[in-house]
């Protein structure tokens, strides 16, 4: 098969967006795109239309047509399954199917059709790897924006309460400042002039910092309050500290939200931003805080066999009051698995090895103070099915009628789990509707991104069969996949439980939070 190019193009042939794959000038392919709706005949059915040196084979999209232009030689079933992939890959990236769409989203469009095609021949890839691809996602970099972030948070907490402290001392100022006058200036019920303007001069002095600037006080006969000087930091309510150091993060280029917060509501305010990102547990937080957070990466075939499985996970210890600052965490490690484990570099590695504690290396040196301090990571990769917790058994038939009869069953394997907010993403074709047999929880169709939505509460070891069964007409098995599976659980996959938490110096133990995070970051079935 030889594919010369792939286009959009209205129904009255006006080329939207084209992509051309071997070399030909740009008046030789807007000769054959032009020529295309002149070779459509009207009140006929067509799949493709052939002329002297080239074949069009297209498919409708309401408005639009989806073209693709192949030589004679070329194979028509390869070509139509190309064709078919080409038509999936326009609703991922365009919200409707509208010439506006497809031109804000063109260059989308162009990516994603040169991991379908390469110098005119197809790449065996599917659509859920062309979405891998295109979005070019990154582990690295997300935690890299992570960490910015946490900065960007910690940097502009620091200032308002530096900018909040500086208003403090600067009202004190005020107040002391005037006493220190009027008992200079007055030599009635204060004692005598020397002694009681040296007394305002020295508990003037007595309060000011060197980032104060404040003006010599001399005393008088009639001496007005003392003023600043023109150099003194003026405090307002609009704390122009921060506001000078976000508007320069904002020249550095970064994104800062401009809204400001109260300093004691700023820490809650972060916490309901980062929600959004994961799930967020409800669980209390005590001085000393630790988070377990497991993720997982799963792609298994539709045909069975596992093909990639990855878990990460991460222990954060934050510690809000500095009396803790300085203890040790002892861990239970109940995985037989083979979890590679990883401490932090300023954790004490033989500590760990020998007794499974966590600790610094420098038992004199504190943890830090209201931070996320990540000190143990661990990564388990395998090809072993008895890995996957929840296998996920699509079946798609076709039927007398031209359609499929699709049947979805799930099994929860690792019983201990407690899988919460299940959702299972079945794709569809484009515009049609499916007819819902028998659903064990809940469903829904979403017509604008032609999906059903299978939604389960819970799955645990009481619930952890289920099935699902729909037709849908004008379909194909390969219609339904790639499915997408997410969930979140308060039981970690891997079996790591913190037992205690104890002070440095005495050993005695100390009154700890904890809280457990298991959630998936992609599991497919393709």
């Amino acid at each position: 098969m030889v594919l010369i190019a792939a286009a959009v193009c209205t129904k009255a042939g006006k080329t939207i967006v084209s992509r051309q794959f071997v070399e030909m000038t740009k008046a030789r392919i807007e000769g054959l795109l032009a020529a295309f709706p002149k070779l459509m005949t009207s009140g006929k059915q067509h799949t493709f239309v052939e002329t002297d040196s080239v074949r069009y084979v297209y498919q409708p999209l309401e408005k639009l047509y989806m073209l693709l232009i192949t030589t004679k030689a070329s194979n028509i079933l390869e070509d139509l399954e190309t064709l078919r992939l080409f038509s999936k890959i326009i609703p991922e990236f365009c919200r409707s199917l509208e010439e506006k769409e497809i031109v804000e989203n063109a260059f989308d469009l162009i990516f994603a059709f040169d991991e379908i095609v390469a110098l005119g021949y197809r790449e065996s890839v599917n659509l859920a790897q062309i979405k891998t691809f295109v979005e070019m996602d990154s582990h690295e970099e997300k935690v890299y924006q992570a960490v910015r972030q946490t900065q960007e948070r910690e940097a502009k907490q620091k200032m308002r309460t530096m900018a909040k402290e500086l208003q403090r001392k600067r009202m004190e100022q005020k107040k002391d400042g005037g006493r220190g006058g009027y008992g200079g200036g007055s030599s009635e019920g204060f004692g005598n002039s020397g002694s009681s303007g040296g007394g305002g001069i020295s508990n003037h002095s007595s309060i000011s910092t060197p980032s104060i600037g404040i003006g010599e006080i001399k005393p008088a006969a009639s001496a007005p309050k003392p003023a600043p000087s023109r150099n003194a930091l003026k405090l307002g309510g609009k704390n122009r500290d921060a506001d000078t150091f976000v508007d320069q993060l904002k020249s550095e280029g970064e994104k800062v939200t401009s809204n400001p917060v109260p300093s004691a509501a700023s820490s809650s305010s972060a916490a309901a931003s980062a929600a959004k990102a994961k799930p967020v547990s409800d669980v209390p937080m005590d001085d000393i805080h630790l988070r377990l957070e497991d993720k997982i990466v799963v792609r298994v075939g539709r045909d069975g066999g596992l093909q990639a499985f990855e878990l990460s996970g991460l222990l954060t210890l934050r510690i809000a009051d500095e009396k803790y600052g300085r203890i040790r965490i002892q861990l239970e490690n109940g995985d037989q698995r083979g979890i590679q484990l990883q401490t932090h570099p300023n954790v004490d590695k033989e500590l760990f090895r020998s007794k499974g504690a966590i600790g610094l290396k420098n038992p004199a040196k504190p943890f830090p103070l209201n931070t996320d301090v990540g000190v143990l990571k661990w990564r388990y990769q395998t090809q072993d099915e008895s890995a996957i917790p929840l296998t996920i058994n699509c079946w798609p038939s076709e039927n007398a009628e031209g359609g499929c009869d699709v049947n979805i069953e799930y099994e929860l394997e690792h019983t201990r789990l407690e899988l919460q907010d299940v959702c299972i993403t079945i794709p569809l074709p484009m515009g049609i509707a499916p007819s819902i047999a028998e659903c064990d929880g809940d469903y829904h169709h979403d017509s604008r991104k032609n999906v059903l939505q299978w939604n389960l509460p819970v799955i645990d070891a009481a619930s952890k069969q289920g099935s699902m069964e729909f037709s849908v007409p004008s379909s194909i098995p390969g219609d339904f996949f790639p499915l997408d599976v997410s969930f979140s659980s308060k039981v970690p996959y891997a079996e790591l439980t913190p037992l205690k938490v104890q002070m440095v110096e005495d050993g005695t133990d100390a009154k700890y939070s904890a809280e457990t995070l298991f959630y998936t970051d992609k599991y497919e079935i393709v």
